[in-house]
C-alpha cells in the first residue's frame, strides 16, 4: 500500500490542494496527517473540513502544537504565531474545534509509530533537528519506523543494530529502502510551510510493502496563498516567508 504522509499545513488551502491531487495521481491509497493544520495560513476553516473528510475516508490524523494552541492558548508562541492562532480561533465553530480536540498526540500502527513532534513526551513538542533529539525519540519507542513532522524540514534519522546513530537529508523523489536491519525516524517536511528555502509544497509517501520512502516537492500557487494572509490582516512576514521557503 502506498500511504501519503503530510504535516505542517498552516491553514494553506493552495499547498494542501496541490499535494492532495499529486498524492492522488500517484497511486496514494491511504493518508496520515502529522498535525499542525492551522495556524500561520489565511484558510483555516477549509483545511478542517478537508481534513474531517479525508478521516471520514479511511484518514488518520493526528494533533499539532498549533492545533493545541487554538484549544489551549498561546503560551510560548512567538508574536506572529500567536497573532495568527488568535484570528483562527475566531474563524473556527465548535464543530471544528471539537474536531482538532479529539485528534491524539500519536498513534502506532503495524511496527510504525505517528507523532507530530518527538516519541519522547509527545506534549512537549519538541523539536527532532539533531542526533541527540533523534536519540531521545528512538528511546522512547520500539517502533521500526517513526515519522513525525513539527520542523517543517525533511530530515532521516536511523540507528543500526549496534547502536550507531546517523542522519541525511533525503533528496526530491529519491526512494529510501528502510531496511530491516535499522530503526528509522523520519521528518517530514512541510506542506504549507516549507522552512529548507525551497517554497515547494514537501510530503512523503511510504510503500509499505517493498518497505520504502520518497520524499516529494510539489509546486503549488504561493502568490495566492501569500496574498490572502495579506488580505486576512494576518502579519506580513507570514506571506513573505512562503516565497523564501523559510
Amino acid at each position: 500500500m502506498r500511504i501519503a504522509l503530510l504535516s505542517d499545513i498552516h491553514a494553506n488551502r493552495e499547498a494542501l490542494s496541490a499535494c492532495l491531487d499529486h498524492a492522488t495521481g500517484h497511486g496514494v491509497e491511504r493518508k496520515v496527517f502529522l498535525g499542525d493544520y492551522v495556524g500561520y495560513g489565511a484558510d483555516p476553516e477549509w483545511v478542517v473540513d478537508t481534513l474531517a473528510a479525508e478521516v471520514e475516508r479511511g484518514a488518520v490524523a493526528l494533533r499539532g502544537n498549533h492545533d493545541d494552541a487554538v484549544l489551549t492558548g498561546t503560551s510560548g508562541m512567538n508574536t506572529d504565531a500567536a497573532i495568527a492562532i488568535e484570528w483562527t480561533r475566531s474563524r473556527l465553530d465548535a464543530s471544528r474545534r471539537d474536531l482538532l480536540a479529539g485528534l491524539p498526540l500519536q498513534i502506532e500502527q503495524d511496527d510504525r509509530l505517528y507523532v507530530h513532534a518527538s516519541a519522547h513526551a509527545p506534549a512537549e513538542w519538541d523539536y527532532v533537528t539533531d542526533l541527540y533529539a533523534a536519540s531521545k525519540s528512538f528511546a522512547a519507542t520500539r517502533a521500526h519506523t517513526t515519522f513525525c513532522g513539527h520542523t517543517h524540514v525533511p530530515a532521516l534519522f536511523h540507528l543500526s543494530a549496534s547502536g550507531k546513530f546517523a542522519s541525511f537529508d533525503p533528496a526530491d523523489r529519491v526512494e529510501i529502502p528502510l531496511t530491516r536491519h535499522r530503526r528509522w525516524l523520519a521528518v517530514i517536511g512541510s506542506v504549507g510551510q516549507p522552512r529548507d528555502h525551497n517554497p515547494a509544497a514537501c510530503y512523503a509517501v511510504l510503500d509499505d510493502e517493498r518497505d520504502t520512502l520518497t520524499y516529494l516537492r510539489v509546486p503549488y500557487d504561493v502568490d495566492t496563498a501569500a496574498r490572502k494572509i495579506l488580505q486576512a490582516g494576518l502579519p506580513a512576514g507570514l506571506g513573505h516567508r512562503l516565497h523564501v521557503g523559510y
